[in-house]
C-alpha cells in the first residue's frame, strides 16, 4: 500500500454554503485549501484573525496542523503568526487562521481566498516521567546554532 492510497475521514460542518469543500489539489498533496470567509485587508506587518467556514471533527489519536500556503507567502509575504496552528481532536469550533502580512505594502485578500492548509496528522499521547538525571546523547546540551551556522 502506498501512503497516497491511506485515508482518514473527517466529519466537518461547512458554516458558509458559498464556499468551496476542503479537499486536496492533488493526489498525493499533504494538506487541504482552507478560505477567507470574509474580505481582509492587512497593512504591513498587521495580522487578523481570519474565519474560514468550516468546523471539523478531528478523529482522536490525530491533530489538525494549520500551515500557511507557499504561493501566498512567495508572492506577498503572507504567513501564519502561530504557523503551525495546531487544531486538537476536541475542538468543534471553526476553523481561524491568523494571518500577518510581511509584505511591503497592505493586501487584500477577496472571501473565499485560499488563505491556508489544514494538514492531519497522527499525533503521540505523551506522558511526562520526571527523573533526577537524562541519559547521555551525543548532542546534549547544544542547543540554537550548536550544530553549525
Amino acid at each position: 500500500m502506498r501512503a497516497h492510497d491511506l485515508q482518514l475521514q473527517i466529519s466537518f460542518l461547512k458554516l458558509d454554503s458559498e464556499l468551496p469543500t476542503p479537499g486536496h489539489a492533488h493526489p498525493g498533496d499533504g494538506g487541504v485549501d482552507l478560505y477567507a470567509r470574509e474580505r481582509v485587508r492587512l497593512e504591513p506587518e498587521a495580522w487578523t484573525t481570519v474565519p474560514t467556514g468550516i468546523a471539523v471533527a478531528i478523529p482522536d489519536g490525530f491533530a489538525g496542523l494549520v500551515v500557511p500556503r507557499s504561493g501566498l507567502a512567495a508572492r506577498l509575504g503572507v504567513g501564519v503568526v502561530n504557523g503551525p496552528g495546531l487544531v486538537d481532536a476536541g475542538y468543534r469550533g471553526e476553523i481561524k487562521v491568523i494571518l500577518i502580512n510581511h509584505g511591503l505594502e497592505p493586501l487584500e485578500l477577496q472571501r473565499g481566498e485560499r488563505i491556508a492548509q489544514l494538514v492531519v496528522v497522527p499525533v503521540v499521547r505523551q506522558v511526562f516521567v520526571e527523573v533526577d538525571e537524562l541519559p547521555d546523547s551525543v548532542r546534549g546540551e547544544g542547543g540554537f546554532g550548536s550544530t553549525g551556522r
